[in-house]
């Protein structure tokens, strides 16, 4: 048909690791997903409004993750703590682009699961997946300067700085500029 673009589902991924499994979200997780967009240091760094509330739990792990899978423009995921099955926290793609087929992965772990190099483990393994098994040719992570912590995770997941974005993103509300991050297909040789 001309003039109309076939929209692409984006991948059901399910990714293990040595100490995370990381899994589509469901109902079941609103609770957990609820305890990790609770806290203050998590919401810190959100590129949501503070005057718009809290990210309802529910809604994360239902309607707003099938709206994104739907769309083709991302997923939402728990990030599942190996050694007792517990939600320790979310990881979610979007803005992908399925004609450069690049996309973008963000993350929040819950303050009990933190230190441990859980977060890493899990963006690894969800990166390396998008590129052996689903085709993907680049994963970003935009981090917004002075998130230390997001900055290691991304060092300790294998990706590359490339750069700041100046004035890209929001944080609370304010525009605030990103650091651009990447793991690219040459990066698994």
């Amino acid at each position: 048909m001309i003039g109309q673009v076939a929209v692409r589902r984006f991948p059901v991924l399910t990714v293990s690791t040595p100490r995370t499994e990381v899994r589509p979200l469901t109902a079941a997780d609103a609770k957990e997903v609820d305890e990790v967009f609770a806290d203050r240091r998590t919401q810190r760094w959100l590129p949501i409004a503070e005057s718009s509330g809290q990210i309802d739990g529910h809604a994360w792990c239902t309607d707003l993750a099938r709206q994104r899978r739907d769309s083709g423009d991302g997923d939402h995921y728990a990030v599942l703590r190996r050694e007792d099955d517990r939600v320790v926290g979310c990881l979610w793609t979007r803005r992908t682009d399925w004609g450069a087929r690049v996309t973008e992965v963000s993350y929040a772990l819950a303050p009990h699961a933190r230190g441990f190099g859980l977060a890493a483990e899990a963006v690894d393994g969800v990166a390396i997946a998008l590129l052996l098994e689903h085709g993907f040719q680049r994963v970003e992570l935009r981090v917004a300067p002075g998130n230390v912590a997001s900055r290691r995770v991304a060092e300790k997941a294998g990706f590359t700085y490339e750069g700041l974005l100046r004035n890209a993103g929001v944080v609370r509300g304010a525009r605030v500029d990103l650091e651009l991050w990447s793991f690219v297909a040459a990066d698994l040789r």
